[in-house]
């Protein structure tokens, strides 16, 4: 099901919330995904039972067994089943003489509390992005007007000047967030980014203590597209960056795991995400930011329960709302899979003057579909693959790793971690006069 970054430039929208190609439903893998009951969870020969219990099932290896860049594409073709005890969660190959099996699982079996296909999409560009001259002359009309109306130079457009901007110091969305006042940088606390991978030889990035695995098929941990690297820089990214630019990076000593759970070209599987969620709780990351998504609104059980279970597991996973919304049109949008999962910390977009963002979407009307936090997501700098070293993109996605590192800044402050790491999130978020039904509880503060 999972999620796609596309490559924009300065000021455009990033494409990581991608649509489903054909429809809601989106393109099957043939796989399933089963979740199971909280009787089974952490008890691999209870579920390898439960999976070798359904018709034809007999393979079945555990995530942990299959080798480093391989995982879900190649070995679990060859697998008819492969397991996540941590997240009480299976994926199994599909076969016609099996679907009656699950079916009948599904309804009978005490052990499966769900059934649903595995779903993978591709990177698109986001439907609905208005361009920025097209903005700025709406602005400049809607001015002019304005000026008009109350005695003004007619056609003159007046500049508003943000509150917030990128200084020599820091980007404007550390300000915001007040990352660059806080006494905290996250010191030791393990933090897991589930995207494209990481620039493992970025020059920012030298001495850090990087742990990496990928679950792409024949693909190195390292980022050969550059969403996964932006959004470490925005969770990680130095105190004082080496080529003298300004500090970009919120939590600058923590733990840094990469988890490379979608390709090159941003695209990526249900069972490629769910390795990852399983692989960063099982090396107890106190918080996962996942930058990715789809513009699907049902709630997906695997996901619930993978959120649900790394709560128990004194993780919290923080993901983006996503970008379907264009406001400018009347167009809303709503939160997608997985953020509109209950136990997943939902993250909307906001700019520099602290406005809804364009794209961010609004809150969905299933249980856990609220837009639970804001941070910004307007042209956001950080770092980027190289040579480009750093640049400059929007998006939910952006939004997103400016939570997760102020979580580790208050995890490291606090010792909190799952369920009351994120109440503690919004409580001490900054109120904003918008509806709670686009930002929450308001914008992400850190710690001082």
């Amino acid at each position: 099901m999972m999620s796609v970054p596309g490559e924009f430039g300065d000021g455009e929208v990033d494409g990581a919330l991608s649509e489903y190609l054909r429809g809601e439903a989106g393109e099957p893998t043939g796989r399933y995904v089963l979740t199971l009951a909280d009787d089974v969870v952490g008890d691999a020969n209870a579920m390898r039972a439960t999976c070798q219990s359904l018709a034809g099932v007999s393979n079945v290896v555990e995530s942990r067994e299959l080798s480093e860049g391989a995982a879900e594409l190649q070995e679990l073709t060859e697998s008819e089943a492969v397991l996540y005890p941590t997240l009480g969660l299976a994926v199994v190959a599909s076969a016609e003489d099996r679907l009656e099996a699950l079916s009948t699982a599904a309804a009978e079996d005490e052990r499966i509390e769900a059934v649903e296909p595995e779903l993978m999409v591709h990177a698109l560009q986001q439907p609905g992005v208005i361009a920025t001259e097209y903005l700025r002359g709406y602005r400049d009309a809607a001015s002019a007007l304005y000026e008009h109306a109350n005695g003004g130079a007619a056609g003159v457009a007046v500049e508003a000047a943000p509150l917030f901007a990128d200084t020599a110091a820091f980007t404007w969305g550390l300000q915001a967030v007040r990352a660059d006042t806080s006494r905290f940088s996250g010191q030791g606390v393990p933090v897991a980014i589930l995207d494209t991978g990481f620039t493992m030889l970025h020059p920012d990035f030298a001495g850090r203590r990087i742990t990496s695995r990928s679950f792409v098929t024949n693909q190195a941990p390292d980022d050969g597209h550059g969403h996964g690297t932006h959004c470490t820089g925005t969770t990680s990214g130095p105190q004082r960056p080496p080529g003298g630019t300004r500090r970009y990076g919120i939590a600058h000593n923590d733990n840094i795991f990469i988890g490379k759970v979608l390709d090159n070209q941003g695209s990526g599987t249900d069972g490629q995400i769910l390795a990852g969620i399983e692989w960063a709780v099982n090396n107890h990351c106190r918080v996962i930011s996942m930058s990715l998504g789809a513009n699907v609104p049902t709630v997906s059980a695997a996901y619930e329960a993978a959120g649900r279970r790394a709560l128990a597991n004194n993780c919290l996973i923080i993901a983006a709302a996503g970008n379907n919304a264009d406001r400018a049109h009347g167009s809303f949008g709503f939160v997608g899979r997985p953020a509109n999962s209950p136990s997943i910390m939902a993250v909307g977009a906001v700019d520099s003057q602290l406005d809804i963002a364009n794209f961010s979407a609004r809150s969905n009307p299933v249980v856990g579909g609220q837009v639970d936090i804001v941070g910004p997501g307007v042209n956001v700098y950080s770092s980027w693959k190289m040579p480009d070293r750093y640049k400059t993109i929007s998006g939910t996605s952006m939004a997103t790793p400016h939570v997760a590192g102020c979580a580790a800044l208050w995890a490291q402050a606090t010792g909190m971690g799952g369920a009351a790491l994120y109440a503690l999130l919004i409580r001490s978020a900054r109120r904003l006069p918008i509806s709670s039904v686009d930002v929450g509880a308001g914008l992400v503060q850190a710690p001082q």
